[in-house]
């Protein structure tokens, strides 16, 4: 075996190995069986290719990995952070370590002081939350000035396998409140019950207690993972078991948002997506609109 097929084999055992982790984890918390089989035969797929796929995310970016057979944009993203970056937040997030500070502090140009303003005051838990507010304007409030935005906007655009000419994703591509919200309906349900799977959280788990329930569902094409909010401000302000965190896969990669109860205006005392408030005051004004899987009718707001 020459240096040049090591050097192959190394690299693409390392992410396939990667892969069967996250895999096995997803088995292991009930998910769907054909997402479990996707990222095997991609792990498999891997370890029989030819060609080093740091060679192929340096010569052919993201669009490289998509090439590769078996490989959707979903893993292709998941595949390209790993590669640049060294980290996958999202097996992270499965094992129960996930920080998103540490997330944060892996930017150029972010130290520790900013990272937590970042996830304390504008509630930014991921790459490509930042990545928004670096667009919109809210790193200002947190003193990142237009030259440091610049370089985060680049760091980010390389780390997510964007061009900087390429549209963010719209609300309009995100799956519909109705959708989210039936979400949240069933994790929380299920974690009444009990029949949820649990996972030890790294931070604020003095005792490392499996307290955490997870659940892995699907609506149609998407992939969803909920959980409650595990988070400082969630903690401070009491609303570890109110605030649910859920993922999903979206256009732009993973993308996530938060459930929480109203405690305001009209729609106080209902669930609503945070950033969406319109949209669920529209949701709740004409409920016979709602598009939830059942098709029936459903609270979203009891359990």
């Amino acid at each position: 075996m020459n240096l040049n097929t090591k050097c192959v084999n190394r690299t693409n055992s390392t992410v396939a190995n990667r892969l069967d982790e996250v895999a096995q984890i997803l088995e292991e918390q009930k998910a769907n069986v054909f997402r479990v089989a996707a990222y095997r035969r991609a792990a498999t797929m891997l370890r029989g290719l030819d060609k080093p796929l740091d060679d192929i995310v340096k010569t052919e970016g993201l669009e490289g990995l998509q090439k590769l057979p078996g490989i959707g944009e979903t893993l292709s993203r998941f595949i390209y952070q790993l590669i640049i970056t060294g980290r996958l937040p999202m097996l992270d997030r499965l094992r129960g370590e996930s920080d998103p500070v540490t997330l944060l502090l892996s930017v150029p140009g972010i130290g520790k002081r900013t990272a937590e303003r970042l996830h304390n005051e504008l509630g930014i838990d991921t790459l490509e939350e930042l990545e928004m507010a670096a667009h919109d304007g809210r790193l200002t409030k947190v003193g990142i000035g237009e030259k440091r935005r610049t370089g985060i906007r680049d760091s980010l655009a390389t780390r997510l396998g964007r061009v900087r000419a390429e549209s963010l994703e719209t609300p309009k591509s995100e799956p519909s409140v109705s959708e989210i919200l039936d979400v949240d309906l069933e994790y929380r349900r299920k974690s009444n019950q009990g029949v949820l799977p649990k996972i030890t959280p790294r931070r604020f788990n003095l005792r490392h207690e499996k307290w955490l329930p997870i659940l892995h569902t699907s609506r149609g094409a998407h992939h969803y993972t909920a959980m409650f909010s595990n988070t400082p401000r969630a903690h401070q302000l009491k609303k570890t078991f109110d605030w649910v965190v859920i993922y999903f896969d979206g256009r732009g990669g993973e993308r996530q948002c938060t459930v929480i109860t109203s405690a305001y205006g009209p729609l106080a005392g209902k669930r609503i997506i945070k950033g969406r408030e319109p949209e669920c005051m529209e949701h709740y004004l004409h409920p016979a609109a709602r598009d939830v899987r059942s098709g029936k009718i459903q609270d979203a707001f009891s359990i």
